[in-house]
């Protein structure tokens, strides 16, 4: 079962971020707060399809349902 903690690491592992907080406690479905300077210039889509690229197939085998909240550092700073 994939813990909140390890979901967070693997989407650091290969995607920058200045700030990641995963939620979740059932192993499948987790919320997550995700800012990073690679969402600068990207669409809400593009800046998903960064967070699932990072996740690869992940998503597929351990990820039942990931509900995502993306935000720039300066959307961030905003919020």
């Amino acid at each position: 079962m994939l813990s909140a903690e390890q979901l967070a690491n693997y989407i650091t592992q290969h995607l920058v971020c200045d700030h990641i907080k995963v939620l979740g406690d059932d192993g499948t479905h987790f919320e997550a707060i995700i800012v990073s300077p690679a969402f600068v210039g990207k669409s809400m889509v593009q800046q998903h399809q960064l967070v699932y690229a990072a996740l690869g197939d992940r998503m597929r085998a351990e990820i039942h349902a990931l509900s995502m909240r993306t935000y720039t550092p300066e959307q961030w700073q905003k919020s």
